[in-house]
């Protein structure tokens, strides 16, 4: 199990390097300035506190993965990210129904992120 929860910490760095391509790759210093002030300002505080969630998450998993399998707090903490994966696999039914095969990878991705954080809380 430990080896899952390792995989759980490598996922996380995966979409924290993602996040941190979000300037290039959505072309935000000419597409922000479309927004508002602070609508642009919310966006780009909303992106550099998921990449620290990432970061945070990761980091727990690699450094506290014995106690995330062994104690009420680690399970509860594996809970609360696979809820995130889930909650956030929900959004994308919700704010992006756009059938577009990008949409599709990341929806496949954020599932395959609900069950990596899941599979430990079902080991005894």
């Amino acid at each position: 199990m430990k080896t899952i929860i390792l995989i759980c910490g490598i996922f996380n760095l995966g979409f924290l390097f993602f996040h941190i391509g979000f300037w290039k790759m959505f072309n935000w210093n000419n597409e922000l300035k479309k927004l508002s002030f602070a609508n642009r300002g919310i966006m780009q505080i909303l992106n550099i506190q998921i990449i620290f969630y990432f970061l945070f998450t990761a980091l727990i998993c690699f450094i506290f993965s014995t106690e995330l399998m062994t104690n009420k707090t680690g399970k509860a903490f594996l809970l609360s990210c696979s809820l995130f994966w889930l909650i956030r696999t929900i959004q994308q039914f919700i704010f992006l129904r756009a059938n577009n095969y990008k949409i599709h990878v990341l929806t496949i991705l954020f599932i395959i992120g609900t069950i990596l954080f899941a599979i430990p809380l079902f080991t005894i």
